[in-house]
């Protein structure tokens, strides 16, 4: 479908200015545009139309309504091999919108600064965002609808490759992860108006889980598996560690480590918990971390092999020596951080998988979570 008219209005104008400017000096399209983006681009010297001037009516109560309008919305919606729909937008004077780029007022972002009002919240939910990019997304067949300045390059070079025109399948793709967009910004925003966090068991529950990474292999070898976290996942969890070493985890290496990490997080003195199939197998607090090890060890030396690592402090040269010094294999090593030396001792050990939390965050906080079949 060849692009001839672009409608943009983004909060997020990382790249905004290249991108239109590509579309009005390659391809002639028209740029239309809305308030605070129409600015940024006239000011850059890119030809824009103003939205009001398309739909006739100014924008009006703060911005709240400028695009909720039938020469928009018409001109997204109209199916453009349906003869009734392009005579009612002929009699209408609804021209055709062939490509949106819109993205949204950062809710979430808003919700998560300390001291946020209410007002300020409700200010940041976005109504004609949403509104143009499901319309968009609906009429995929005609519409390209763009959400993420990361893919503004990948948008031309398909325009370019194509005398103008995009993809099938690049609109289809696109037009899903609108429904995708909208429905978890919908989702924050009815959990942050209701009662979800203020009622200990909701009477609805919605999980947003996003893929963090392939397991080495499910509980068996034989078994495939993946790690998904929570949208919201804290810094300071399992969730959110970085690897510094060592192979992918498989699913016992994460159940295991979620254990280790939870009962370490439990002590306010250095401390270190080992554990074998969930199960400590060594704990122990002293006045140092490297006494710590060495008295969790202690603790069942047959059980600590093979096992997982968990310190509340960061890790210094003196575990790996001791570490090496008793001959312990370790799956895993959990930190909230390593000194340069005990990373170098740490890494020559390729099977041993080294995470970093960056913090030690107190325990409790969420829910736990079980699924049983059905």
């Amino acid at each position: 479908m060849k692009v001839r008219r672009a409608l943009v209005s983004v909060t997020d104008k990382t790249g905004v200015v290249e991108f239109c400017r590509a579309l009005s000096d390659e391809f002639g399209v028209e740029i239309v545009s809305t308030g605070g983006t129409a600015k940024v681009l006239a000011e850059a010297g890119v030809a824009v139309r103003p939205i009001d001037d398309l739909t006739g009516f100014p924008e009006m109560m703060d911005g709240r309504v400028k695009t909720l309008h039938p020469r928009v919305h018409g001109g997204l919606l109209a199916r453009r091999d349906v003869p009734e729909h392009m005579a009612a937008a002929d009699e209408h004077g609804i021209g055709m919108i062939d490509l949106v780029c819109v993205n949204l007022y950062a809710f979430e972002a808003t919700i998560a600064k300390e001291g946020v009002t209410e007002a300020d919240a409700i200010e940041n939910i976005d109504i004609g965002g949403p509104s143009m990019l499901r319309s968009a997304a609906k009429n995929f067949a005609s519409v390209t609808v763009v959400t993420d300045p990361a893919c503004y390059e990948s948008v031309l070079s398909e325009m370019r490759a194509n005398g103008g025109c995009t993809l099938p399948e690049t609109r289809r793709a696109f037009a899903t992860e609108v429904f995708r967009l909208t429905s978890a910004y919908d989702t924050a925003i009815w959990m942050y108006l209701s009662d979800y966090k203020d009622t200990p068991f909701p009477h609805e529950a919605r999980l947003r889980l996003f893929k963090a990474q392939d397991c080495r292999y499910g509980e068996n070898p034989h078994q495939a598996a993946a790690f998904y976290r929570f949208a919201d996942a804290k810094p300071g969890t399992l969730a959110m560690a970085e690897q510094l070493g060592g192979k992918e985890l498989s699913y016992n290496n994460f159940l295991d480590t979620d254990a280790c990490w939870a009962a370490v997080r439990e002590f306010t003195e250095p401390a270190c918990v080992i554990v074998k199939h969930t199960n400590p197998c060594g704990t122990a607090i002293a006045d140092d971390i490297v006494e710590a090890y060495t008295k969790a060890h202690a603790c069942d030396p047959v059980s600590a092999f093979g096992g997982v690592m968990a310190f509340n402090r960061t890790v210094t040269a003196g575990i790996p020596e001791a570490i090496f010094e008793r001959g312990q294999f370790v799956e895993v090593i959990i930190a909230p951080d390593y000194d340069d030396d005990a990373l170098e001792l740490l890494r020559t050990k390729e099977n041993m998988r080294v995470l970093r939390t960056g913090e030690v965050r107190a325990p409790g906080g969420h829910y736990e979570t079980r699924a049983v079949e059905g």
